[in-house]
């Protein structure tokens, strides 16, 4: 998933190359343009966190966890806000469209730059690929007998295109997305709660019925607690690409500050309220948690009509809004690199204040990936998805010790630019590098996740070794 060609950093100053100078390695003077607007900001904060994986993917969850699902999301998600927190530091003090990769290489050298930034790349990329075809197979559902592949390509052709026009395109797309996503989230909490309640006519409140009985809150004891813990992991990612779009937003600091600021209630009522109201109307054991999904179930439940459709829409459009999300975020994080001399130049060029190569590149990467989906969809598909399995945990440990690294530099040279700033620290950024450390030595343990590990850590190992020695090409030329 290494870039073919990958050129050094001539133009790069020695303390870059050497990440000693606050601004080593920094994309900030990027000619792209400065079109999202506060209100895109605001809401692509908000609908980050609600996606495909939390509408379906949580089912998992709660078939191993059972009541004790609403713990290993709120632990999850604590360990989220600290990510985020940091990262909303970083971005505050240095807003940039290469985001932690670029924090990364100013803080650790250029290598781990590099390494994190081509490894989120891959994973967006891959994304792509399959939310693509998540969403052909709601199409092929409601109009049978059209084939998959059309699906994939209009929804492609469709997100390329917005991404190759003004960046205020994708503002829009995901603007009316997320306030989609961010209604039906709403409208569903509030008819749960009303049914816990009791306050609903056509559906009696369970109480604690469902939480204490079957097994009790912990049905299956510590170790489908785990399996849960690990579900929310994935479930949470998407909230990076708000500090890649704040770059480009007329506000940058104002923007990831406000977006940073609201993580912790966003977290706590959209999705550990959510895996509330579940588990407390619907028995955890119910297959139509995993058969239809939780929501669609919980909706069944409380008698609205069409509520499997009802939630096909909605997932269809948490879907595409992730399409968008990534064909964007992963254009910013090739440009970034590119700009730092880490990526092929020909995708560094900009017209029109748009990366259109770097956009074309990542659509067709994801292109590509889809492809191999149905050519090969239990080996090489399905080695890409092991490969990005544990990236984001990867990324998360770059963070966490760039913001530590980072915050001691900006406290002695500019404090001023500490806009947003990381609660308890150094003491916090410790226990979310320990958090992260300890969600990966579970997917050690655990069969079903331990060959993502592996994958990720070759990925990982591989980008390293290739960043280390461009690093070490361009300390030799300066």
């Amino acid at each position: 998933m290494i870039p073919s060609t990958v050129t050094p950093p001539e133009k790069q100053p020695a303390t870059a190359a050497a990440g000693a100078g606050p601004e080593a390695g920094s994309d900030s003077g990027s000619p792209l343009g400065n079109g999202l607007k506060q209100r895109h900001l605001s809401m692509i904060a908000l609908g980050g966190v609600i996606g495909a994986g939390l509408f379906v993917g949580s089912g998992a969850g709660i078939a191993a966890a059972g009541p004790s699902i609403v713990f290993a999301y709120a632990a999850s998600g604590l360990l989220v806000m600290f990510v985020m927190r940091m990262l909303g530091e970083m971005s505050a003090a240095d807003p940039a469209s290469g985001s932690f990769s670029v924090h990364a290489g100013r803080a650790i050298g250029p290598w781990a730059g590099f390494t994190a930034g081509w490894m989120f790349w891959t994973l967006l990329c891959v994304g792509v690929a399959i939310e693509a075809i998540g969403a052909a197979h709601i199409m092929t559902g409601w109009f049978p007998g059209t084939p998959s592949w059309m699906w994939v390509l209009v929804f492609m052709a469709l997100f390329c295109g917005s991404n190759l026009a003004a960046v205020s395109n994708f503002g829009e797309f995901e603007f009316w997305f997320s306030a989609l996503k961010i209604g039906a989230i709403g409208l569903f909490l509030g008819l749960g709660v009303m049914a816990v309640l009791g306050v609903l006519p056509t559906t009696a409140s369970p109480g604690a019925a469902n939480l204490l009985h079957d097994g009790g809150f912990l049905p299956n004891g510590v170790d489908g607690l785990l399996v849960g813990l690990l579900a929310s992991v994935v479930a949470y990612g998407g909230l990076e690409t708000v500090t890649i779009a704040a770059a480009e937003s007329q506000d940058p600091v104002k923007g990831v500050a406000r977006a940073v600021r609201t993580t912790m209630w966003r977290i706590a009522i959209v999705y550990v309220g959510s895996m509330l109201v579940i588990v407390t109307l619907l028995p955890w054991n119910d297959p139509a948690v995993t058969a239809d999904g939780p929501y669609a179930a919980t909706l069944d439940r409380l008698g609205i009509p069409g509520a499997g459709q009802i939630m096909n829409v909605v997932i269809l459009i948490a879907l595409l809004s992730a399409m968008n999300a990534n064909i964007y975020g992963s254009s910013r994080m090739a440009y970034s690199l590119v700009s730092r001399g880490q990526g092929p130049r020909a995708l560094g060029k900009v017209t029109g204040r748009v990366p259109r190569r770097a956009v074309l590149a990542s659509s067709g990467f994801g292109f590509v990936t889809v492809l191999l989906s149905y050519w090969y969809p239990d080996t090489l598909f399905a080695w890409l998805l092991n490969m990005v399995g544990g990236v984001i945990l990867v990324v998360w440990g770059f963070i966490a010790v760039s913001q530590f690294v980072l915050r001691r530099r900006l406290e002695r040279e500019a404090p001023g630019k500490l806009v947003v700033r990381m609660w308890g620290f150094p003491y916090l950024t410790w226990v979310a590098l320990a958090g992260v450390a300890g969600v990966l030595v579970l997917m050690v343990l655990d069969e079903d996740t331990r060959l993502q590990v592996i994958f990720t850590g070759g990925l990982t190992l591989a980008l390293a070794a290739t960043g280390l020695a461009l690093q070490r090409r361009a300390a030799a030329r300066s």
